[in-house]
């Protein structure tokens, strides 16, 4: 994308209203717009980002062997209460009414339909184990939205419900999504900590919280040091293997983690005290057991082998897509702007043109520009006619993680320079040895 085609309304001065580091950066990088206490329009260069971090989601619930769909955000009043929810879940729930009278709601998620739909299709123990799960817009009336997207009003969720036969088979899909979410959270970047919650309004006694920690973060969380040395890389998962699914749950919330809601004294006080510690977190994810808490309620049974009816066992997942977007800045970013990770960056790499209108620096930022775009990559070219440090300033703020910097001094020497975001490091090399590395990096992920 060409930068004088490409719509990034950046802002010079921080936004009064901006209290934390991402609401500010993805104003001032013009990502979002407010619209409403709490309800944002996702401008051009969030809504790549968000698209980047949807994308990962979708892969990671894919290669655990879950299924797409897609539910509506409005629905009727009549499931939730059916589950018993409706008058229980308080006044974050939008209601409302259609033209007919008829009482609706604003899904702030989706346990009561999901089930609703499986008892329509489903009867059988032979259709288990299934896992759907859909990508949607939700909306909570908090009563006090704040932070930019972190606790807005109307966010983007991924969230999944497994149906399995057995307790057994339920766990499994338990820990199924805690090492999905684990490699999920990876590859955009993050530690995200699995830590031992509460179960709010979703309700069941197994959940844990995924939380990466910062110093904004919403929630106070203590743990042993040492789960910040554990990673799950590159290791190879066989998510249809309970015993090896089981191990890697086991390796990460065997070490005490906890947020204050379930925080033990007692049990912290026993790691040794140099391990110990507390911060804040920013919660990115969910992951519950409930048993047959929706399913015994909404009539959602199955035949089991020697013929009898049981209600199946469920559980439910959530990702928070659009809040991720503002954990990633909280954990990654400097005093010039966001540092974005490879792996969600909305743009792979930016260009840099010190001289616009020059012949020979013009056809060097074309040429780099062409190639990058057909190695499959998507370059920003920043052709606009503006001084450099201004030029500077906006691949500082937006952050690219990679930058080509091309000038008529370094041409005549036949270098560019490659400079990376998160480090500052930079180095000459020629423009074919720049986009190779840009591509090298980028197929390596």
């Amino acid at each position: 994308m060409r930068l004088t085609r490409y719509f990034l309304p950046v802002l010079k001065e921080n936004p009064a209203e901006a209290q934390i580091v991402s609401h500010r950066y993805m104003l001032r990088a013009g990502m979002i717009k407010q619209q409403a206490a709490g309800i944002y329009s996702w401008l051009p260069l969030g809504y790549k980002v968000l698209k980047r971090i949807e994308q990962i989601v979708h892969e990671e619930q894919v290669r655990a062997g879950h299924i797409p769909l897609l539910m509506p955000t409005l629905q009727p009043a009549d499931l939730w209460r059916e589950s018993g929810r409706y008058d229980d879940y308080g006044q974050e729930m939008l209601r409302i009414k259609d033209r007919q009278g008829r009482d609706m709601l604003y899904g702030p998620t989706n346990e009561e339909m999901i089930t609703d739909i499986f008892r329509s299709h489903v009867n059988s123990y032979k259709d288990l184990p299934l896992t759907l799960y859909h990508i949607q817009w939700k909306f909570r009336d908090e009563m006090r939205p704040r932070f930019g997207v972190m606790r807005g009003r109307e966010f983007l969720m991924k969230d999944g419900y497994n149906f399995d036969l057995t307790v057994e088979d339920a766990l499994h899909a338990y820990n199924r999504h805690l090492v999905s979410y684990l490699r999920t959270y990876e590859r955009m970047g993050l530690q995200a900590i699995p830590m031992r919650a509460d179960s709010g309004p979703i309700g069941g006694e197994d959940t844990h919280e995924f939380l990466v920690l910062a110093e904004t973060g919403e929630s106070e969380v203590f743990y042993d040091s040492a789960v910040t040395d554990i990673s799950l890389g590159a290791r190879d998962i066989d998510y249809d293997d309970k015993v090896q699914c089981k191990a890697v749950m086991e390796e990460f919330t065997s070490l005490y983690a906890r947020t204050d809601e379930t925080h033990d004294e007692a049990a912290f006080n026993a790691i040794p005290e140099e391990r110990r510690k507390s911060a804040r977190g920013i919660e990115v994810g969910q992951i519950f057991f409930f048993g047959t808490k929706y399913s015994e309620a909404m009539g959602a049974t199955v035949v089991t082998p020697d013929g009898s009816k049981v209600p199946v066992q469920m559980g439910s997942h959530g990702i928070g897509v659009s809040r991720l977007l503002g954990a990633i800045i909280e954990a990654s970013h400097d005093d010039k702007g966001i540092i974005w990770p490879e792996g969600v960056t909305p743009f792979h790499c930016g260009i840099v043109n010190l001289k616009q209108g020059d012949d020979e620096t013009d056809a060097a930022c074309e040429s780099i520009y062409k190639a990058l775009q057909k190695a499959g990559l998507d370059p920003l070219y920043d052709d606009r006619n503006d001084r450099a440090g201004a030029k500077f300033a906006t691949m500082d703020l937006i952050g690219l993680p990679w930058r080509i910097t091309v000038g008529p001094r370094g041409l005549k020497n036949g270098v560019v320079e490659l400079t990376s975001r998160r480090t500052g490091e930079s180095e000459e090399m020629t423009a074919d040895a720049a986009v190779a590395r840009i591509i090298a990096i980028y197929n390596g992920l």
